[in-house]
């Protein structure tokens, strides 16, 4: 029986849905990490002239825009389906890279910024909400979320690698870059637009229909408008009243993105001005740190399926604040080669781990509402996140910020051991 539900498993992450969930995830994560990473800082800066704060209120808004909209969207998306509700999104992103290829003011290029991160706001809302509707709460979560997670490293590292060469080769040719993204961008679009448009909940069009037949435009739009109304407050209710988790679970939310946020902006400042590794050296890191942690969330899904979330997450989260604390403290390059890998094989366990402990929380009947939810706050953490690591950089060290990291990864084991104990109590009761 096993062995059939395995099979069958296997297949649904196989499907056509399935594997273009994966596409757009691999495509948009390659998409903004080579503007994130690559193109942007040093286009505003050296090319245009920006000033360091203009070019962090641009990135603050791509987070914002981002994280302020997956909870809109993920309601959206179970009313309106997958198909038009990507492609909406989407589409934005191909705005968004034009806005930055044809205009040159600090005004236009934060708007194209958060109008960037409002287009791929609906991404993990949508994933997540098809990952588990196509694996089932007692499927291959696991399996399912290690393969999002895998596609989404792919195209975060694969993105400033292959725009680095590609800058490289065209002598900083940044609007032949440019060209290349909007192309991606509208193979996005495409590819939304091949999703299914199945709906979960319906949104009773054929009631609007008859009510509004011989009306005008205003009183039908004014129905429109109540029966929205009507819908959000029925969901809100439906959400207040199915979704039972423990309130740790929401710091929990917060920090597991919070220790991402606080590396992101002084791992490369740190690897070049203490280690003074060259950049060459820096691509290999990058390479071995994201390549172990890709190749390793396939087995560690699956493990995760048949063993459940708990061993893998509390052997994650000791391990990559054990490996983050020790490494600001070396400067061998092979020692630091070696705990790069270790923290890539603890992220091979959390990511895939986390989001399939997070995903036995959420309700079936909203579910794109409540992960919608969940990822805004979780991704609240990425905005707070690089403030937090610059004033610790400036303030107390260079190596505080992997220290502070360090720590909340310990705090993240505490709250999960005593979660899962409190999850495996109730079940036995």
């Amino acid at each position: 029986m096993q062995q059939v539900t395995g099979a069958a498993a296997g297949k649904r992450l196989r499907s056509p849905f399935f594997v273009g969930l994966l596409i757009i995830l691999f495509l948009v994560e390659f998409m903004k990490g080579s503007l994130l990473v690559v193109v942007l800082p040093i286009y505003m800066k050296n090319f245009l002239g920006l000033s360091a704060h203009t070019i962090g209120i641009a990135f603050s808004l791509q987070y914002i825009g981002d994280n302020l909209f997956r909870s809109p969207f993920g309601w959206i998306g179970e009313r309106l389906g997958y198909r038009k509700t990507m492609a909406s999104a989407l589409l934005m992103t191909v705005i968004a890279v034009s806005i930055i290829a044809f205009s040159s003011g600090a005004f236009w290029l934060s708007l194209a910024c958060f109008i960037l991160g409002l287009g791929t706001s609906p991404l993990w809302p949508t994933a997540m909400t098809g990952a588990t509707e196509i694996s089932g709460p007692m499927g291959s979560n696991g399996q399912a979320m290690g393969t999002l997670e895998m596609a989404s490293l792919a195209g975060t590292g694969a993105g400033p690698i292959v725009m680095n060469f590609l800058m490289e080769r065209t002598g900083r040719n940044y609007h032949t870059a440019f060209l290349i993204l909007i192309g991606v961008g509208i193979i996005l679009v495409l590819v939304a637009l091949m999703l299914p448009s199945k709906v979960r909940i319906p949104l009773q069009t054929a009631a609007v229909s008859v009510t509004g037949a011989g009306k005008g435009f205003f009183a039908i739009m004014g129905h429109k408008l109540g029966q929205l109304r009507v819908n959000v407050k029925k969901t809100l209710y439906e959400v207040r009243t199915t979704l039972k988790v423990s309130w740790m679970v929401y710091p929990a939310l917060f920090l597991q993105s919070f220790v991402i946020g606080l590396l992101s902006p002084v791992i490369t400042l740190y690897v070049q001005n203490e280690l003074h590794i060259s950049p060459n050296m820096y691509n290999l890191l990058l390479i071995a740190g994201g390549g172990i942690t890709v190749l390793a969330l396939i087995p560690c899904g699956k493990l995760i399926d048949r063993f459940g979330t708990r061993p893998f997450l509390n052997t994650g989260f000791l391990l990559a604040a054990f490996s983050l604390s020790i490494f600001s403290m070396v400067h061998s390059l092979v020692l630091v080669f070696v705990f790069v890998c270790i923290v890539g094989i603890s992220y091979a366990m959390i990511l895939p781990g986390w989001n399939t402990f997070v995903a036995h929380l959420v309700p079936k009947g909203e579910r794109g509402t409540v992960w919608g939810f969940f990822l805004t706050l979780q991704g609240s953490g990425m905005v707070v996140g690089p403030i937090v690591s610059g004033q610790l950089w400036d303030r107390v060290g260079h190596s505080s910020p992997f220290l502070a990291s360090a720590i909340v990864m310990a705090l993240l084991f505490v709250i999960h051991f005593i979660l899962s104990r409190g999850m495996k109590t109730g079940a036995r009761a």
